[in-house]
């Protein structure tokens, strides 16, 4: 008797999410299909570029109170970063072609690898893609800071920041409202999003090149000297907390239901954006530490301090106002990805149905609200390297098993139609899944303490609820429910 009741636990826990029946869940979502090719792209590029720009970039430069100098090395960091980023994107590309289902790495792990896996990689991404809107909100917090003194507006100390990271600040009030706002734009539904996502990430592209092309004037090449001030061990420090700024896509890859053609339109989107990205962070990593010393370089707003450096005060009153605007396409991108992925959570039986109902604009206004006040929350008082990190090591723990699992899928389901087949099978995924596990490895002992505190909790939630009342379950009381309201 309790051999064949660990044996069903056991077969419970490895249940796979069936393929054949994606199209038929997608027709019953709730979820909107208006979502083009670009407007994807648009999302994608969103979540890439902004942050990693215009904070991180400055933050792992200088080393901020706490960290190892990179100096202009921070270039190779960017390289390295986007290179690991690459293998793990054609995964996400050939997922995305084959399951154009909300969800992303949560799904493709139910779908390749197991109930239990999809949920440690949903819940894992539940609280990452949170802090990540989180860690966005502490970045505007500092331009916005240097935009109102450069309008001659001095903005209280207290509520510049946490104690962590300024002297005699208690709350980081700008972040706190920012969350708020964003969450209010995401709420008014997807095709309203994704116009505001497209316009803004078209500016940002503006801003962002011209930046560039200024900045280029003024490139004093004695600043690259000393290249590697701290060695190469602080690069790859450097990459696993900049990796923060290359994965935008597998967020945007949670909208796949959302796309009006996702097997044909996701997998183009997914590597079009990663692309445009990795080219805008090279020039701009150049041109920063070219600038201004790393050492001097602000490590919460780099390109307003680098502008000042050189005698331009009003260019860098400018980009702290359009940083802010940029920036907010990231928070955006990735709260629409925490929203997505707890709303297939819940379609799936593993969290409440509650929280997968829909409004009239097709959006699920209560993971909305709940999870853009958990962001601003985090934001108001943490500081911006312990939340990189903790979103760093869930992201990067979603890319080993998207990587594992396109590998898996590849032999168990061959006949399954691939829109994209990435290439170099498995040399390229598995390149996705050692080069992640070294980024993993660089980080601070105490973010695998607050990973393993989260992944704890979601194994009690799995047990003592999801496990019972998931879809794959025959005996679920879910079946019950969708049978009444069917």
């Amino acid at each position: 008797m309790s051999d064949s009741s660990g044996v069903q636990s056991s077969q419970s826990l490895l249940r796979r999410k069936p393929i054949d029946n994606v199209e038929d869940e997608t027709g019953r979502t709730g979820l909107f299909k208006s979502l083009g090719l670009w407007q994807l792209t648009a999302i994608g590029v969103g979540g890439i570029i902004g942050v990693g720009i215009f904070t991180l970039a400055g933050l792992v430069a200088n080393g901020g109170e706490d960290g190892a100098p990179v100096g202009p090395a921070v270039l190779i960091s960017f390289l390295v970063a986007g290179l690991a980023s690459a293998a793990a994107a054609l995964s996400y590309a050939e997922f995305a072609g084959m399951i154009p289902r909300a969800g992303s790495a949560y799904t493709y792990g139910y779908v390749a690898l197991g109930e239990i896996i999809g949920w440690f990689i949903g819940w894992d991404l539940l609280l990452e893609y949170t802090a990540i809107v989180a860690v966005v909100a502490i970045g505007i917090s500092g331009y916005f800071t240097e935009f109102m003194s450069g309008i001659g507006v001095t903005v209280p100390t207290w509520m510049q920041g946490t104690p962590d990271t300024i002297e005699g600040g208690v709350i980081n009030l700008p972040a706190i409202v920012v969350c708020l706002i964003i969450t209010f734009i995401l709420s008014r539904g997807t095709k309203t999003f994704g116009k505001f996502e497209l316009v803004a990430v078209g500016l940002k592209i503006l801003l962002i090149l011209g930046i560039v092309g200024l900045g280029f004037f003024y490139v004093n090449t004695d600043n690259y000297s000393p290249f590697l001030p701290s060695g190469f061990g602080a690069v790859f420090t450097g990459a696993a907390t900049v990796f923060f700024a290359v994965f935008g896509y597998d967020a945007m890859s949670t909208a796949a239901e959302e796309a009006t053609d996702g097997k044909k339109h996701m997998p183009k989107a997914i590597l079009l954006s990663l692309l445009i990205a990795m080219v805008l962070y090279v020039l701009a990593a150049l041109v920063l530490t070219g600038m201004q010393n790393y050492k001097d370089i602000s490590p919460t707003a780099g390109f307003a301090s680098a502008f000042q450096s050189v005698g331009l005060p009003v260019i860098a009153t400018i980009i702290s106002a359009f940083a802010v605007i940029s920036i907010l396409t990231v928070m955006l991108t990735f709260l629409l990805g925490v929203t997505r992925v707890w709303f297939s959570m819940s379609r799936d039986g593993l969290l409440p149905a509650w929280f997968s109902t829909t409004d009239r604009h097709g959006t699920p206004q209560r993971v909305t609200w709940i999870a853009g006040v958990a962001s601003a929350l985090l934001a108001g008082v943490f500081p911006i390297r312990a939340v990189a990190d903790l979103t760093n090591i869930g992201i990067l723990a979603a890319f080993i098993v998207v990587c594992i699992a396109v590998i898996v899928l590849r032999r168990t389901r061959p006949e399954v139609p691939r829109t994209f087949r990435l290439p170099l099978m498995p040399i390229v995924p598995a390149f996705g899944v050692l080069a992640s596990l070294f980024l993993i490895l660089q980080l601070h002992w105490e973010t695998w303490l607050r990973f393993f505190v989260w992944l704890l909790i979601g194994l009690a939630v799995y047990f003592f609820y999801s496990r019972k009342h998931s879809l794959m379950n025959p005996d679920s009381p879910r079946h019950a429910l969708l049978r009444r309201d069917a």
